[in-house]
């Protein structure tokens, strides 16, 4: 009577587990590069939801006949904002930090910057965990400034915004952006 094995020899082990480090070498990387995309990708979706909570807020005081007089960078710090902003007809903090609080919940969670021309919010430098920066309009940053070599791969969180308004302003003195390239970052940053 024959018997018959069942089960794998440890040739065909070694073979299947060989395969599988070899897709895994493959695989990694690429997934990093997506998991960094999509933290972008998140990032930037906060920068134009805070550009989206300036800019209500902004139309709010506008239709109540507060009219801003400020053109450059009011610099977010955990939802406190902080620049000398004058309306009109009263003090920009009390209406602005309100506002915005109102329209964008998780602004306490936001550091970065917005940048105010008269009374309309063109550009957002935003971050969350302070990794990674998300921009409005988006397009300032993407997955190879992260990269070893890339500019925003180390260096503390305001290192990495000031970069990235660098390039704002680097886009805007060549006419891409309505942002005055003269006005310097939030003045704690320079």
């Amino acid at each position: 009577m024959k018997t018959t094995k069942k089960g794998f020899t440890l040739i065909e082990l070694i073979v299947v587990i060989a395969i599988i480090g070899v897709l895994a070498a493959i695989l990694v990387p690429s997934m990093l590069g997506y998991v960094r995309k999509s933290k972008i990708s998140s990032a930037n979706s906060t920068a134009s939801s805070v550009q989206k909570a300036f800019e209500s807020t902004l139309t709010d005081a506008d239709a109540k006949g507060y009219k801003l007089q400020y053109e450059g960078w009011i610099k977010i710090d955990d939802g406190d904002l902080s620049a000398d902003v004058s309306l009109t007809n009263g003090n920009a903090s009390s209406i602005l930090q309100p506002g915005v609080a109102n329209y964008f919940e998780k602004i306490k969670k936001v550091e970065g910057a917005a940048y105010i021309k008269n009374s309309s919010c063109v550009a957002v430098v935003a971050t969350t965990d302070g990794n990674y920066i998300g921009t409005y309009p988006s397009g300032y940053v993407d997955a190879k400034d992260y990269k070893s070599s890339g500019d925003l791969s180390s260096g503390s969180t305001t290192d990495k915004l000031t970069k990235v308004i660098s390039k704002i302003k680097a886009e805007a003195a060549n006419d891409e952006l309505e942002v005055d390239s003269t006005k310097t970052s939030p003045s704690s940053w320079d």
